[in-house]
């Protein structure tokens, strides 16, 4: 087999698994594990195939390298909007400052002044945190009671736990909050230009570190498959049915190569063109280099993220911070809103 064949029969193998990729991902239970492949590779294949096309001279498998860089673009995460160094910097943005963190159990086993100092170097009008809860992966999880500290800490913001979740907001509620799925939480608030709600949410997790090949390992990853479909159901729904301008945000346990995240409704629109990463990564935070993005922030009509940020939490959590700021739009589309559409 010459060179330029082999570049061929390469580039059309990636092209099956792309075309099976595309049609399972977020479908069909088993391929959940398939779609934890790193995001980048979406692109790193058929840019090196392009490149061997190049140098054996394969018109064919330069074609299909071309037509997979294409159809697998928005399973790679890259954020090319990055590119076009529209996005503002932080001092010149005027809105509401969100931050919404995945705190890995709240500040089990660390110190809580540690945990509270890092809050408060990022002050925000709303916080959306998650997994207010003890416990360890794969055992057994306890309910926690941080609420004394929490308005101690935060005089001026208005608290409200359920679902695991605390949302703390400078803005008072407009009515009870409202549980989505059973990770999730809704609080919709008063803000001088309206009712805004926010959502604050945590996926389930897709596996748990255990044998692959033991029969434990399909069953728990059916079993996660289903509840993730429970939760992105539940929220899609609140969504359609949600008459206000929302703010989604949180741990989705997704990257952008899991199809669980075309569930999202395109009223949803992703925040990531305001952030000024090619690769915007928020897990793990312990590690370096740093993986990918699992943590979103989705905006509705009616809202523009101006400014998003990931900050590093300094070893608290294997999560970064999602830090967005966002202002109300007009009836006219501006430049910004057009970036994150």
């Amino acid at each position: 087999m010459s060179p330029a064949s082999a570049v061929a029969v390469c580039a059309l193998v990636w092209a099956a698994f792309l075309g099976a990729h595309l049609a399972l991902n977020g479908r069909w239970w088993p391929w959940l594990a398939v779609s934890l492949l790193p995001p980048p590779l979406f692109a790193a294949v058929p840019l090196a195939l392009l490149v061997a096309s190049a140098a054996t001279g394969s018109a064919l498998g330069a074609a299909l390298a071309a037509g997979c860089l294409i159809a697998g673009w928005t399973q790679n995460g890259l954020n090319h909007r990055a590119l076009s160094g529209s996005s503002v910097r932080d001092a010149e943005v005027e809105g509401i400052r969100v931050v919404s963190w995945n705190t890995q159990h709240w500040n089990q086993g660390r110190d809580p002044d540690d945990f509270y100092a890092f809050l408060h170097t990022l002050p925000a009008d709303i916080y959306l945190l998650q997994e207010y809860l003890n416990g360890y992966e794969g055992g057994e999880v306890w309910d926690i009671d941080d609420e004394e500290r929490l308005r101690r800490e935060f005089p001026g913001h208005r608290l409200v736990i359920d679902n695991n979740a605390v949302t703390l907001s400078r803005f008072p509620p407009t009515g009870p909050p409202v549980p989505v799925g059973a990770c999730s939480l809704r609080v919709d608030v008063r803000t001088p230009a309206g009712v805004l709600s926010t959502y604050n949410v945590h996926i389930p997790v897709q596996l748990t570190v255990m044998n692959p090949l033991c029969r434990a390992f399909f069953r728990d990853m059916r079993r996660r498959h289903e509840a993730r479909r429970r939760e992105y159901d539940a929220l899609v729904a609140d969504l359609l049915a949600n008459p206000h301008p929302f703010l989604v945000s949180g741990d989705f346990n997704t990257s952008a190569a899991i199809g669980d995240i075309r569930r999202m409704p395109r009223s949803a629109h992703d925040a990531i063109g305001a952030n000024r990463a090619l690769l915007p990564s928020s897990w793990n935070a312990r590690w370096k280099p740093r993986l990918w993005r699992i943590d979103w922030v989705f905006t509705s009509a009616g809202l523009c993220a101006r400014s998003y940020a990931f900050r590093d939490p300094g070893g608290l959590s294997d999560h970064l911070a999602q830090d967005v700021t966002i202002t109300t739009t007009t009836t006219t589309t501006t430049d910004s809103e057009e970036m994150n559409r």
